[in-house]
């Protein structure tokens, strides 16, 4: 484990400059560059808020401002979006750069580092432009929003550690790809994310009291709409899990990386 540690920071440059020709050759010849990665979001979450809040009539429990729910959808989804994209590229990282892993040596967990930090860099912007939406609302920043960095510690590493396993699986075996992308969508509507968790009925909320990943998308609703601090009490399960995940995934990478590359 500390060899590998000790491993990718020398090779700490080489993912930097990984991550910054990843974001620039993403979109190459686009007037509108990195905004697109931005855009997207947004306008996913602001379909859902028209079609659920404006035509099915969705309101949150206990919020009066009609702003509420689309920025509480707005912030739900930047946290779901950052957990998949994570896990959906780690899971076929490998994949992707079959070739390169053929022709190049380096440390092959290099590929999933430069994923997360590329989904960092995309995450933050989306960050900003959700902030600046949130004053055309007149919902101003508060000292809540400091914790947001613990929310992205903990869902980059769950999703890490998650996307690495899996993508380990997928070069064995294929349908791990095919089964998951059923899986997330699932996911997604097990986790109050277009929904706040006190409309769900009681013989339900089991499933969302066992959803790792419900409490974490919580933090970013309540430190952006509610400006309240998370209850940290509830954090401490998933925090297990994502540590837990992100360190196995080093060692079964370990182990498997050997037959990695013949496997591809």
């Amino acid at each position: 484990m500390i060899q590998m540690l000790t491993t990718l920071w020398r090779y700490r440059h080489f993912v930097v400059t990984s991550i910054r020709a990843e974001l620039q050759g993403r979109f190459a010849r686009s007037r509108l560059g990195t905004l697109w990665w931005v855009l997207h979001p947004l306008t996913q979450a602001a379909i859902f808020a028209l079609v659920l809040s404006e035509v099915m009539g969705a309101r949150l429990p206990h919020a009066q401002s009609r702003a509420a729910y689309p920025i509480y959808l707005m912030a739900g989804m930047a946290a779901w979006g950052l957990f998949s994209e994570i896990l959906n590229r780690c899971m076929t990282v490998f994949i992707e750069y079959s070739g390169t892993l053929k022709k190049i040596s380096f440390p092959r967990l290099c590929l999933p580092l430069i994923v997360w930090g590329s989904a960092l860099v995309n995450h933050a912007l989306l960050l900003l432009a959700i902030a600046v939406v949130f004053l055309f609302f007149g919902h101003y920043p508060a000292v809540t929003w400091l914790v947001l960095p613990l929310g992205i510690v903990l869902i980059s590493m769950f999703a890490f550690g998650l996307g690495v396993l899996l993508g380990i699986f997928n070069v064995f075996s294929r349908d791990v790809a095919q089964v998951i992308s059923v899986v997330m969508q699932i996911w997604f509507w097990m986790t109050p994310v277009v929904y706040s968790y006190e409309v769900v009925p009681e013989r339900f909320r089991w499933i969302t009291a066992i959803n790792p990943l419900a409490p974490l998308v919580r933090i970013y609703q309540d430190a952006l709409l509610f400006h309240r601090w998370p209850d940290f009490g509830l954090l401490w399960p998933p925090a297990v899990v994502a540590t837990g995940l992100f360190l196995l995934s080093f060692i079964v990478f370990r182990r498997a990386s050997a037959e990695l590359v013949d496997a591809l």
